[in-house]
Formats: C-alpha cells, sequence, structure tokens
C-alpha cells in the first residue's frame, strides 16, 4: 500500500492557508511533494505530512484539545524505536512486517525486536526451560480443565515471577534470555505441555499439538505471531510500558497486557469474529447476516481499521496464506463469503481479527484460539516496550484534565481572605 496523495488546492483548504504559503512549506521541508503524473508540472502532497501539520497547527491554537485527543488515535505520544506504521504499511525495527512473516521464524522476529538482531534468536531460546516446580505444576493441572489457554497463562504468571529471580535483572542482554524463558513457558502452559521437542521451534509445537495430520499449519502458526507482535502503542502494549515504568519484573508486564488485551475491544474482538462465523453458519447465509446487523445498526466485527484506511495488511496477508493453504476449507469458503458480502455492504477490508478468526475456523481449532494466537505474539511485543521503558528509567504518569465540580469556597474562608 502506498501513501495517499492531495492536490495543492485541497492542502490549501486543510490548512487555510494560500497556495504561496503552501509552497514556502515545501521549500522548507515541512511537506513533501512529487509530480502527479509524468510529463504534467502538476504536483501531489502526501496526506500524511499535512495531517501531521495540521496537528501541529491545532497544538499551537489549543494545546489541551491535542493533549485530549493523543489517547484516542491521536497525536504520538511516547518516543519508541519499536514499531512504526506508515503509508498503509507496518514495520518492526526498519523492515517490513510482511516480508519478516515469509522469510523469518518467530523466534528471529523476537530476537530481533528485543535486541535488534535476528541472528540472536539460537542464543536466546537455546537455554533449557527449567521443570515447573511441583506446587505450579499441581495448580497448572487444576487450571487446565476449569479456564481458557491465556486465562491460565495470566492466572500463573505472577507465581512463575516468584520462582524467577534472574527477570528482576533489567539489563537488556538478562532481559532478552527472560524474554525467551516467558514466551515459551506461555507456549507449554497453553498447550498442556511439559518440555519442546529437541530441536523445535514455538510454531512447531503449535502445530504438532493442536493440529498433528496438517503440517502446512506451522507456516501458518509462524505467520500468525509474527503479523502479531506489535502495532505501535494499542491498549495492551501502553499498559505494558506503564507497568514496565513502574519498576515490576516482565512477567507482570505480560500479565499486565493479558489483562487489556482480553477486552472485547481488543484482541477479545476475535471471539466476536468467531461468533459472526457461527451465526452465519453457511456462505449462502453471509449476504443475510451482514444485512441484518446493519439493519439492526449493530457492528459489524472483523472490518476495517483506523490506522489503514485501504485495509490492514496483516489481515490480507493473514486470509492470503490461509487460503493458499487448505482452499478449500469450510472456514475459508465462509470468510470469502462474508467479505464479499461486507465489500457490497460497502463496509471496509477485514482486519486481522478477522484473519485469525478465518485461520481458526479453517484449521479446525477450538474456541478461543485465535485470541491465544494474538496473546502469544503480542507477548514478543510487550516484552519489547518493557525493555525501552527499562532503559528509559522514567515513570509514565500522566496528569489528569479535571472536568467535575469546582470546590466550593466556604464562609470562613472568605472572611480570611478579606
Amino acid at each position: 500500500m502506498g501513501s495517499s496523495y492531495m492536490s495543492a488546492s485541497e492542502v490549501a483548504e486543510e490548512l487555510g492557508i494560500s497556495l504561496p504559503t503552501l509552497y514556502s512549506y515545501v521549500s522548507r521541508g515541512l511537506l513533501r511533494s512529487e509530480f502527479a503524473d509524468p510529463g504534467k508540472r502538476t504536483r501531489r502532497y502526501h496526506t500524511e505530512d499535512v495531517q501531521r501539520l495540521k496537528a501541529r497547527q491545532e497544538m499551537r491554537r489549543d494545546p489541551q484539545k491535542i493533549v485530549d485527543k493523543a489517547l484516542h488515535w491521536g497525536t504520538p505520544m511516547l518516543s519508541s524505536a519499536l514499531t512504526l506504521i506508515e503509508g498503509g504499511r507496518l514495520y518492526y525495527r526498519g523492515q517490513e512486517v510482511l516480508e519478516l512473516a515469509r522469510t523469518h521464524s518467530v523466534e528471529q522476529v523476537a530476537a530481533l525486536f528485543w535486541t535488534g538482531d535476528a541472528q540472536k534468536a539460537d542464543c536466546l531460546f537455546a537455554p533449557p526451560l527449567p521443570s515447573l516446580p511441583a506446587h505450579l505444576q499441581a495448580v497448572e493441572t487444576l487450571l487446565r480443565e476449569e479456564v481458557t489457554p491465556v486465562e491460565r497463562c495470566h492466572a500463573l504468571l505472577p507465581l512463575l515471577a516468584h520462582e524467577d529471580l534472574a527477570a528482576y535483572d533489567f539489563r537488556p542482554e538478562p532481559m532478552a534470555l527472560t524474554g525467551a524463558r516467558i514466551l515459551r513457558r506461555m507456549v507449554l502452559l497453553a498447550t498442556g505441555q511439559s518440555h519442546f521437542l529437541e530441536g523445535e521451534g514455538i510454531a512447531a509445537l503449535l502445530q504438532r499439538v493442536l493440529v498433528p495430520h496438517q503440517p502446512q499449519a506451522q507456516t501458518l502458526f509462524t505467520m500468525a505471531l509474527i503479523l502479531c507482535a506489535d502495532h505501535e502503542l494499542n491498549v495492551s502494549s501502553f499498559t505494558a510500558r506503564c507497568v514496565a515504568s513502574a519498576g515490576s519484573p516482565p512477567y507482570m508486564v505480560v500479565s499486565g497486557g493479558l489483562a487489556a488485551l482480553q477486552g472485547g475491544k481488543h484482541g477479545g474482538m476475535s471471539a466476536r469474529v468467531e461468533a459472526l462465523f457461527q451465526e452465519t453458519g453457511t456462505p449462502q447465509q453471509a449476504h443475510s447476516t451482514i444485512a441484518q446487523r446493519i439493519r439492526r445498526g449493530e457492528p459489524v466485527p472483523g472490518f476495517g481499521h483506523p490506522l489503514y484506511p485501504e485495509g490492514d495488511p496483516r489481515g490480507r496477508l493473514m486470509l492470503e496464506l490461509t487460503d493458499a493453504a487448505v482452499p478449500q476449507s469450510a472456514g475459508v469458503v465462509l470468510a470469502k463469503a462474508l467479505t464479499e458480502a461486507a465489500r457490497s455492504a460497502a463496509l471496509e477490508p477485514p482486519n486481522i481479527d478477522f484473519a485469525l478468526a478465518t485461520l481458526c475456523v479453517a484449521l479446525e481449532l477450538p474456541p478461543g484460539t485465535a485470541l491465544l494466537l494474538f496473546a502469544l505474539g503480542r507477548t514478543i511485543g510487550w516484552l519489547g516496550h518493557a525493555l525501552e521503558e527499562y532503559q528509559a528509567d522514567q515513570l509514565i504518569r500522566p496528569r489528569a484534565h479535571y472536568i467535575g465540580i469546582l470546590p466550593t469556597t466556604t464562609e470562613s474562608e472568605r472572611k480570611e481572605g478579606t
């Protein structure tokens, strides 16, 4: 996906400036311009530059307004070297995520995210995991029958922190090793396994346990975890940064991220998409299901994303590769019917929540597996954000803009003031 563009007159109107002022902005490097058509003198301007400049104008006019909007898809409020979303594309440490998902393992992307070097994956993930202490094995066994895999991880992380004193070393290299332990331990907890086989990676274990008769699923799990690894300052990653800034160990950071992720407006959205699949049932009912939701004024989950007006690239790639791997599966056929029905109703393209649900339905995985894959992938991102916060060594503590009832002045205070 490339950038979107505006004409000179559209830019001038959007910014409330004259054309000479526009050309001045270009000469000062505030706006990029390029020829709109070879052989013609008409120029076009990057929409993202215009919106950035407009935000600066609003900041000067009304700083409080920008602060209020910053927490809701607004002006960037924290510096990070991890993830960039620009021009409809997503990058981890400067490398395009779609390409990483095709060419790297989960472990390599984790190493890239935590250290900046994908080649350190072997070192980070080589040390064997210690066995769970007997009392934690008992808790894990009990929880296995009572709660979902994500809830099981969430419940056990604080207890694991108590057993792993090395996790309190917040220096970059020890922290990356701790991250590898946490990620692998969560995979084992989520799948009910006690250990990895020799030389077995995360995606391979997931395939062996979840869909043992479909070897192509290993590639799909690799892709899913990498595409879900991070997405800038989403609510769970911001939560993770806040927890880390307080000096809490990485197990607690991931626990905080999981608490936020399970909300229905975030990672829990995949459960809504799974419900949409169940509600639809057959491809023949797709148009009717979408139409009925629209007529009732209900949202249709799994379509559109505020940061990708032209479509979520993560969802697009995941749907393409799932279709290529299991093209005749009932899940893929149903997903195509729903996507076509959504398109005919002028809805936006499917996003990553829709794609995750499609993958899991296509592979006939248990309900809730989409959220599990999201959680395992996003754990990589949470730990990367924690690393940045540990190095920054500064508590995240914004101020509130009070809009409540103002204190009243008492009679005695008035007399004292006279």
